[in-house]
């Protein structure tokens, strides 16, 4: 792969993958519920003059009822894979300028906790599938890691970059080094911690995302609740420090499991889509509405389209972790 800068993900696509949930002993009682939310976003996604959509499924029993299911929306295909599970920013390529290559990397279960048959292939289905070279980096890393600026500035954490259980000898300069001959990285700019419970280890897509140059959105505590609003707060600061415009969407606030534990809820986990912006929201009304508001002010020539992701954060994430864009 060439080192040329990773495109900003609001730059154009000539298609967009997303993960059909597939397997019922994954997602239990959690599958329809997860479909139809997996649904609303497709739809939302292949609205006029948007996006392509290219469906991964992951299991060949679950073939036939996706097709069915989007037998009546145009710009959707649905394409026979083998995956774990959806989270496909983690387990797909990373698609450089142009999608004239894409880049691969070993991939681990986000350091050995969830270690699935089929995820570590996904990256290779999906390059087949766009016929696109792919090449492949000697590496353990998951795209969610990464947010990218398009002139090949990197935002991404310590927490899970540098965790041991990924790649045990990385320093900052060695994941430098590799970020910048595999990805064309001219810069990382390094946050701390990540969302508390987030089994990622704290991947930046849930944390702070680049919205244009120079600008980046993060999070600001909703409610006086907010188990994360001190690592909102420190990753503000490091952005402003770094030089950065900062835009501070609200949060969705305290959510908490069956067991009372906080789950790590993020508005941060949208997606970029041509003409439009997809929000994933919580069931906290007005946390959404000021979410998609301060979006709103960012991407006035996108439509901001909120949709629940309660389901589907139940497996572990939402929108922009079930997908990956091929630029145009």
């Amino acid at each position: 792969m060439t080192t040329t800068a990773i495109p900003a993900e609001w730059a154009s696509h000539r298609a967009m993958w997303v993960g059909w949930p597939s397997h019922a002993e994954l997602w239990e009682e959690n599958l329809e519920p997860a479909q139809a939310e997996v649904e609303a976003l497709v739809r939302a996604l292949a609205g006029p003059g948007r996006e392509t959509v290219k469906l991964l499924v992951g299991k060949n029993d679950a073939l036939a009822e996706a097709r069915a299911r989007f037998a009546d929306v145009d710009g959707v295909e649905v394409v026979d894979g083998r995956f774990g599970d959806i989270w496909l920013r983690d387990t797909g390529p990373i698609f450089g300028s142009g999608s004239r290559s894409a880049a691969a990397f070993r991939f681990n279960g986000w350091g050995g906790k969830y270690e699935l048959e089929h995820d570590d292939t996904v990256a290779t289905q999906i390059s087949a599938a766009s016929v696109v070279p792919l090449t492949r980096n000697d590496f353990i890393l998951e795209g969610g890691a990464l947010d990218h600026d398009g002139e090949g500035v990197i935002l991404t954490t310590r927490q899970c970059l540098l965790n041991p259980n990924r790649n045990a000898d990385w320093t900052e300069a060695k994941a430098e080094a590799a970020l910048a001959q595999s990805l064309g990285a001219k810069r990382v700019v390094w946050l701390g911690d990540g969302l508390l419970n987030d089994h990622t280890d704290g991947h930046v897509d849930n944390l702070a995302r680049f919205v244009g140059p120079a600008l980046v959105a993060c999070p600001i505590a909703f409610g006086t609740d907010d188990p994360n609003a001190a690592v909102y707060d420190a990753c503000a600061r490091d952005l402003a420090e770094a030089g950065f415009r900062v835009v501070r969407i609200p949060s969705p606030g305290l959510l908490e499991d069956e067991d009372g534990e906080p789950i790590p809820a993020s508005h941060m986990n949208f997606l970029i889509a041509n003409g439009a912006v997809v929000v994933p929201t919580y069931g906290n009304e007005e946390a959404a509405r000021l979410a998609c508001e301060a979006l709103a002010i960012v991407y006035p020539d996108r439509e901001i389209i909120p949709l629940s992701s309660n389901a589907i954060l139940s497996g572990g994430g939402s929108f922009h972790c079930i997908s990956q864009q091929e630029p145009a």
